[in-house]
């Protein structure tokens, strides 16, 4: 659906040039929802801007539907335009103009028909929820009823593709995950793919199927999100993922803890948080397991679990346990400190 093939995009600031994107290549499939996640100036708001080319990449290729946009007269480039939607943080709403002309105007200036403007117009405020406030204006609107008003003016040109410039990060989080299900709706019962930016954990959770992490104008990881949830590999993933949805324990307890036994992160996915293994290896073997701190983090389709577990018994009984655990296809990690 999209592919970026070794994209760079440099820009000219004064007599420096700054390296905003550096050989990314990254590939969006038909109908998911894909997230782009990293720090304030990682290059994501640069990445998703060379999509529809509102920046032009310095150097390499971008496909969608596998046609070469780079490649793209003005005309070709304003048709393809059309097939992909455009959300941003800020609403980019026209003050003077009620909700229903924000939709509508853009129609209007494209040339479709007044009667499709219409039904086109009235359709999308409807999936939005926003019917009932069709001639109210963005000032008398909530931060959340302006992003609405801004995903159905994306919808009524009706694109194959909806690009999502950090749309949630000006929002409350009971707002944010009004957003997030409206987008969810969106894919799902209008097959639309989504392309996402964020620096917020909470949205890849909540509607990603798959993320990629950058850092310094790199991918640094891809992957599905429960992978990356449960086997960050990369620093920059681990430092996200485990800043947020990981423990933290008192540098006098850490201390206590790592003398008295051995303390490990064990995360459960699917089948393996059903059995009572902690039981089990207190059965099994000479180890009194305890249970430190735990949680649970909600993904699109799967849950993940996560508990701290000190292991207090002799050495080699302990290595024995956690052989165990790794057998019942437990991800164990050892806390070092």
């Amino acid at each position: 659906m999209i592919k970026l093939e070794h994209v760079s995009k440099t820009f000219k600031v004064g007599k420096n040039n700054i390296e905003a994107l550096k050989d990314v290549s990254v590939e969006i499939n038909k109908g998911e929802i894909f997230g782009v996640i990293g720090y304030s100036g990682a290059g994501k708001s640069t990445l998703i801007r060379c999509v529809n080319l509102l920046e032009r990449p310095t150097a390499g290729k971008v496909f969608v539907d596998d046609v070469d946009i780079l490649s793209l007269d003005k005309k070709g480039l304003q048709k393809l335009r059309r097939k992909i939607g455009m959300i941003f943080q800020g609403y980019n709403l026209l003050a003077t103009a009620n909700v229903y002309e924000n939709v509508a105007i853009p129609l209007k200036l494209e040339g479709v028909p007044k009667n499709e403007i219409k039904a086109r117009t009235e359709k999308y405020l409807e999936i939005v929820g926003l019917s009932d406030r069709s001639q109210a204006f963005p000032s008398q609107l909530s931060g959340g009823q302006k992003q609405r008003v801004a995903i159905a003016r994306a919808l009524a040109h009706e694109p194959e593709v909806l690009l999502s410039d950090e749309a949630t990060s000006a929002l409350d989080p009971n707002t944010t995950d009004s957003i997030l299900e409206l987008l969810l709706k969106v894919n799902k019962e209008l097959g639309i793919t989504i392309f996402l930016i964020t620096h917020e954990l909470n949205v890849i959770q909540r509607i990603c199927d798959r993320v990629a992490v950058m850092e310094k104008g790199q991918i640094v990881e891809t992957g599905s999100v429960v992978d990356i949830f449960a086997r960050p590999k990369e620093a920059m993933t681990k430092q996200f993922v485990r800043g947020e949805s990981r423990f933290s324990i008192p540098p006098k307890l850490l201390k206590d803890l790592l003398a008295s036994g051995k303390l490990v992160n064990l995360t459960f996915l699917g089948e393996s948080a059903k059995d009572p293994a902690l039981a089990t290896l207190a059965k099994r073997f000479d180890v009194l397991p305890s249970i430190i701190a735990g949680g649970i983090d909600q993904l699109k389709d799967q849950s993940i679990g996560n508990l701290l577990v000190h292991l207090k018994g002799e050495p080699e009984q302990i290595e024995a346990a956690v052989r165990f655990l790794k057998d019942e296809r437990i991800i164990v990690e050892e806390v070092n400190g």
